[in-house]
């Protein structure tokens, strides 16, 4: 089994999840399915069938998350010593050279990859042309919509 590249914010985000899955959720489902058993036919008990389909969405999330975080390697990204270099983990500040936008994306595995947190996958285009560049430094990005030219205006290992 290969690992999973993690830093270990995401490493932490998946153990919550996996705890409160556990903790709260599954004791909530196993009740509600108690309490469906107790109106009577299950043939035709919409609780019950809606309450079993949860507990298998809830189980299969757990055993997911448990492989995902046994298979783990697990990156401190503070405790990185980069030297300036974009590396996984890094969160950059860019400047996109035609529109003059800023934009900020931390570097991260495809488990934790999410747009809407600024959080970009290692695998992505834009992690993929910035890895091993330095601040000051210009990147062509060869994106789905068109090339796009970046500066890196810097680079945290937060």
């Amino acid at each position: 089994m290969s690992t999973i590249p993690l830093t270990a914010k995401g490493a932490e985000r998946l153990r919550v999840e996996l705890a409160r899955l556990k903790s709260e959720d599954r004791p909530r489902i196993i009740q509600a399915i108690a309490e469906a058993r107790e109106h009577g036919d299950l043939k035709e008990n919409a609780e019950y069938h809606a309450a079993k389909e949860q507990q298998g969405f809830c189980e299969g999330r757990i055993a997911e998350l448990e492989s995902q975080l046994s298979s783990a390697q697990i990156i401190d990204v503070t405790k990185l010593n980069a030297g300036g270099k974009v590396v996984f983990g890094a969160t950059v500040d860019l400047l996109e050279i035609e529109t003059g936008k800023e934009v900020t994306y931390q570097i991260v595995g495809d488990l934790e990859a999410d747009i809407s947190q600024n959080r970009i996958s290692i695998s992505s285009p834009i992690a993929r042309a910035l890895i091993g560049k330095e601040e000051g430094e210009e990147v062509i990005v060869k994106a789905p919509g068109g090339d796009k030219e970046y500066e890196i205006v810097a680079v945290h290992y937060i």
